[in-house]
């Protein structure tokens, strides 16, 4: 991978706004799917970007998707999973 995974996401991200209909600019703390910028669909391609570009592990059935609500969430699940 030659883009480093912040801007791996960071990219994603602006395309599926873009896909919307939205602005490609964001801030990091900035509400994406609470918000109605981004759909379920938005979600699922993320969500399938994140496993396989990143190796997140998604399977927990507990999961919600405000745990991707925003950038900064990603990357700390992202952080997250990597350490463990």
């Amino acid at each position: 991978m030659s883009r480093n995974p912040a801007q791996l996401v960071r990219t994603a991200i602006s395309e599926l706004l873009v896909e919307a209909g939205q602005s490609p600019d964001f801030d990091d703390d900035e509400s994406l799917f609470d918000s109605g910028k981004l759909d379920s669909l938005a979600a699922v391609k993320l969500l399938t970007i994140l496993e396989g570009e990143l190796g997140v592990d998604l399977s927990d059935p507990d999961f919600e998707v405000e745990e991707i609500d925003t950038f900064a969430a990603i990357m700390a699940l992202a952080s997250e999973q990597a350490t463990a």
